[in-house]
């Protein structure tokens, strides 16, 4: 395949590409979770621990200006944001899912538990 540029970045193939729109510490761990329900910024950063309120604001922003989830904010005081995955979230669960199911098998064969 040839190279790409999308955003003016250089692209060497289609895996990298996903990658970087998915790929990293967070992003997987904070689209796993909103597979199952709508979570406010606290819950997320409760639920996920070790992440910054720094780190986990810029993934939110990142996975938002990428389609992967909607943020809505509610005109209250004090202010209240919630975060949904989109369709388009949605089509990289099955992806996680089959690198986390990866990643349980090899835990297993080095002697790790989940």
């Amino acid at each position: 395949m040839p190279d790409f540029i999308y955003n003016n970045k250089v692209y060497y193939n289609p895996v990298e590409f996903a990658m970087d729109r998915i790929g990293g510490t967070w992003k997987m761990p904070i689209l796993w979770r909103l597979k199952e329900r709508v979570f406010r910024f606290g819950e997320l950063k409760k639920d996920i621990p070790h992440i910054t309120d720094k780190m986990l604001t810029s993934q939110l922003r990142q996975l938002e200006n990428e389609g992967f989830i909607n943020r809505k904010v509610y005109a209250v005081v004090p202010p209240k944001v919630e975060y949904s995955i989109t369709e388009k979230g949605l089509t990289a669960i099955p992806i996680i899912e089959t690198i986390r199911n990866y990643g349980l098998e090899l835990m297993e064969k080095e002697g790790l538990k989940e």
